[in-house]
């Protein structure tokens, strides 16, 4: 799904430099359409939520998409995912311009990343009173660990995990569903929607700790260098003006925290 959206200008993103600032060619290198496609991944809550009275995404990676378009000088479509894998893959029809997924190698093969701009915890949700109590218990015989397919910390588990068995959903929301409804003993997962789940059911609780760090980036289709330096800056000036955290606690999201600056190349 498409949304079309106009209002890059909203008060919330601060005063920011202007398209005068690019190089000649990098915006049309960014969006060769003249539409800055931008694409929002509402599986992962701690980068977009759906309004649920009017359906349109809000969020960090939505008030980056427009910022972005702003400085282009740019519509924005925001083209809307429920998996952060069915973004990955629709990288291959040239379907968008930009995106915001977590950083991972197998991932390098179609999308070149910038730094990241936030910085997230996996773990685990499991039943309360299940044995399993520490991050490492999980990865044993018999334990079947619900995981959004082709989210970050599925291509994770799918590398690292020796014992433990993953099972796939469509989606992470839809992974949170099946732990439930098939009485799973795990549920792998970005740290806040299971913290909230927890939070709203005695009967599951999260363990400590975390299994990865996960890096949220911008990133942009592979072989467009220009676009790719661009987004870079673009993203440590968010970073540092203080925009990236506005937007965060705006959402809600106070257990996502922003990423450290980039080490000067």
């Amino acid at each position: 799904m498409i949304v079309r959206s106009f209002f890059w200008w909203l008060p919330l993103l601060g005063a920011c430099a202007t398209a005068g600032n690019l190089r000649a060619g990098e915006a049309k290198e960014i969006a060769p359409t003249g539409r800055l496609r931008a694409a929002i991944n509402l599986g992962n809550a701690v980068l977009a939520q759906k309004d649920p009275a009017t359906g349109e995404p809000s969020g960090v990676s939505v008030d980056l998409a427009r910022e972005l378009g702003r400085r282009l000088g740019l519509p924005v479509d925001l083209v809307v995912y429920d998996a952060a894998g069915k973004v990955v893959e629709a990288v291959k029809s040239g379907a968008w311009d930009v995106a915001f997924v977590a950083i991972d190698p197998e991932r390098a093969a179609e999308i070149s990343y910038t730094a990241p701009y936030v910085v997230i915890e996996g773990t685990y949700a499991v039943p309360a009173d299940s044995p399993l109590r520490r991050i490492e218990d999980v990865d044993r015989e018999g334990v079947r660990i619900a995981v959004g397919a082709r989210s970050a910390y599925d291509l994770y588990l799918a590398r690292t995990l020796k014992h433990a068995r993953l099972v796939r959903a469509p989606t992470s929301p839809a992974a949170i569903e099946l732990f439930e409804k098939e009485k799973l003993e795990a549920v792998a997962g970005v740290k806040p929607p299971l913290v909230q789940l927890a939070r709203g059911d005695p009967r599951v609780r999260v363990i400590e700790g975390r299994f990865m760090t996960i890096e949220q980036a911008m990133a942009a289709p592979r072989g467009r260098a220009g676009a790719v330096r661009y987004l870079r800056a673009f993203v440590e000036e968010m970073k540092s003006s203080g925009l990236v955290a506005r937007s965060l606690e705006r959402s809600g999201q106070r257990d996502a925290l922003v990423a450290p600056p980039a080490p000067a190349e």
